[in-house]
């Protein structure tokens, strides 16, 4: 693994983590005690269960909580910042807003095909995009993130890709935010492991130095995908792509005392950030206007792009705004009672229905 920055590893208290619990079973989760030593535990019928791996170059386990069919695989080195710019890539699909709902989920990856029926990578050398929101409200977080997690590493393997855009309640679980979290978390594996529910995505936690990589905002084929938007305001501060990145990543780990008397803090997490914007549906008193054809865009000009896609704001199904410029796809499963996608390919761009059905969008090449 390589060296990591010099601070100080939280002292879980593994000793005690052999308690009864309610059955809300979660995990895995994957505390890195140094480099070469980690921790995996779950919540497991009532109890927390946990075993302790020495580790080289890869950490592989079988799951030990009914999952035992499961393979997790780990890399010891801390994960890679990836490139945040694709050209050339021969097809895109995007989904927002799974709030741990993983059924809904899976159900969507297998009609689009981008899974098979056994949720392995079958999409070649298509790239995936999950826009933001995986965490909150629903029940199965941890289950989705390791799903994103492994088809990553699929996807790679096939010469495709998965980009995970981090949103507003990914930012909201690494700084402790917890007004949307799941009860079964709170009651659960937070309760009973003593451990904070931010902290199960700390820095020295897999998901944590995975979530820790990603990107706010990224362009694929002349395609911005940002979790809420990028508002007029991002311009007018001189930031492109790799700023917006890098300042974002900067500041995921301050605390909100911190945040709350800094202004380049204030203005990432605040409504005018990429994270929570909602501009090109809405004005927000205070903060911004709805956006105009001609913000929008110059927007994209700023960017290099002729469309981007976001999530965040609601809507009745996958649509086009703004002649073709902006597409929605944030759709709350109690809408459809199922998610649905936005698929790009061969310059054309489609509404993917739960079914699996392709439904035609106008759309800028």
């Amino acid at each position: 693994m390589a060296s990591e920055p010099a601070v100080a590893r939280p002292s879980f208290d593994t000793a005690g983590l052999e308690v009864v619990a309610d059955s809300l079973d979660d995990g895995p989760h994957i505390y890195w005690q140094s480099d070469s030593a980690a921790i995996a535990f779950y919540l497991c019928d009532g109890s927390v269960a946990k075993q302790t791996f020495l580790v080289s170059d890869t950490l592989r386990f079988h799951g030990f909580c009914g999952d035992s069919l499961t393979e997790y695989v780990v890399a010891a080195r801390t994960p890679e910042i990836q490139p945040s710019i694709y050209e050339d890539v021969p097809k895109i699909f995007v989904v927002s807003d799974i709030h741990g709902e993983y059924a809904a989920f899976v159900d969507l990856l297998v009609s689009a095909g981008i899974v098979d029926q056994d949720l392995h990578w079958r999409w070649g050398t298509g790239h995936l995009v999950v826009d933001g929101d995986v965490f909150d409200r629903g029940d199965l977080v941890t289950e989705s993130l390791w799903l994103i997690y492994r088809l990553e590493r699929e996807a790679i393997r096939a010469g495709g890709r998965v980009h995970f855009v981090l949103g507003n309640h990914e930012i909201m679980a690494m700084q402790g935010d917890l007004r949307y979290v799941n009860k079964k978390y709170m009651d659960g594996i937070v309760r009973r492991t003593k451990i904070m529910y931010q902290d199960l995505y700390g820095p020295h936690m897999e998901m944590g130095r995975w979530l820790r990589t990603k990107h706010s905002a990224i362009r694929l084929n002349g395609i911005l995908f940002v979790h809420g938007g990028i508002g007029p305001h991002i311009v007018e501060r001189g930031l492109g792509l790799e700023e917006i990145n890098a300042q974002a990543r900067e500041h995921i780990d301050l605390r909100s005392y911190q945040i709350a008397f800094d202004e380049v803090p204030i203005f990432w997490y605040s409504s005018g950030g990429p994270f929570w914007y909602r501009g090109y549906y809405e004005p927000k008193e205070g903060w911004y206007m709805h956006a105009t054809p001609e913000e929008v865009e110059a927007i994209l000009d700023y960017y290099g792009a002729h469309a981007v896609v976001v999530g965040h704001t609601g809507v009745e199904q996958v649509k086009s705004l703004y002649d073709g410029r902006v597409f929605g796809i944030d759709i709350p499963l109690n809408t459809l009672g199922s998610f649905q996608g936005l698929l790009w390919e061969g310059g054309v761009f489609h509404r993917v229905t739960g079914g699996g059905e392709l439904e035609e969008l106008a759309g800028h090449l």
